[in-house]
């Protein structure tokens, strides 16, 4: 009894140790799914940056090996998106990031959904373990989104008594975030030659966070904004001179 007793243990218990990426090991180069991956992840980036979120001790990547050790054996995933609020040490070009070792655990994973084996949802226990019950189960990660782009379903899942529950949006199809203080939400449109859904970010006051080329249309509408106030004014100022003139009055003279 006491032998099954300890096999069962030995098949449920998880002994996680934060260890540095061995230099000889090698992580998956895993290929992108599609070319739009790579648009998805640096969109998010690119509205957080702009917007001045970003400061040096975060750690915000995409593609990117985070690591951990369960029972003597080395593991390395790589989300679609991470965001890590704050790291031990900015270094300029890192291969991988081990939490606790080198800083917080990553407070939120997003995978956009593959069309291949479901591997976004994998619960598999057994070496290599699947994507969710890493994120959940060993690294913890309080916030997973799973993103759909082509029909635009975000599932957004948070970690409530070791596991994760799937979260309802609020009734503008948000949701909030507290340690970014930002809502993470759906858009539709087109950016860099692809039209489709997007995950977008929105300011506590309902601000939707723009791209670098949303920036300039603001900016040249506001030019454009100031240059028709500036002309209104100054057809005013003409129709106010040409008045006191027909009145007999020098506009230069007045007291």
């Amino acid at each position: 009894m006491a032998t099954q007793l300890s096999e069962a243990k030995s098949q449920t218990e998880l002994v996680i140790s934060w260890e540095a990426l061995p230099k000889d090991f090698q992580l998956e180069d895993e290929p992108v799914e599609n070319t739009g991956q790579p648009l998805l992840a640096g969109a998010l980036r690119e509205s957080l940056e702009i917007s001045g979120f970003i400061q040096p001790q975060m750690l915000i990547a995409s593609n990117f090996g985070l690591c951990a050790t369960v029972n003597g054996q080395f593991i390395a995933k790589a989300p679609d998106w991470v965001y890590v609020p704050s790291v031990n040490q900015v270094v300029g070009n890192r291969k991988s990031y081990t939490p606790n070792l080198e800083g917080d655990i990553p407070a939120i994973a997003i995978e956009f959904l593959s069309d291949t084996e479901g591997g976004e949802y994998s619960v598999k226990r057994a070496y290599p373990p699947g994507k969710w019950f890493f994120y959940e189960q060993i690294l913890q990660i309080p916030i997973y989104v799973i993103f759909e782009p082509d029909g635009g379903l975000l599932e957004f899942y948070q970690l409530e008594n070791k596991r994760y529950e799937l979260k309802q949006p609020d009734e503008n199809g948000r949701h909030w975030i507290d340690v970014m203080r930002l809502f993470l939400g759906t858009w539709q449109g087109t950016k860099e030659g692809r039209s489709g859904y997007w995950l977008r970010w929105w300011d506590q006051a309902g601000n939707l966070l723009p791209w670098a080329v949303e920036q300039i249309e603001q900016e040249r509408q506001r030019a454009e904004q100031e240059r028709q106030r500036a002309e209104q004014e100054r057809q005013q100022k003409e129709r106010l001179i040409a008045y006191l003139q027909f009145q007999g009055i020098d506009p230069n003279n007045l007291s």
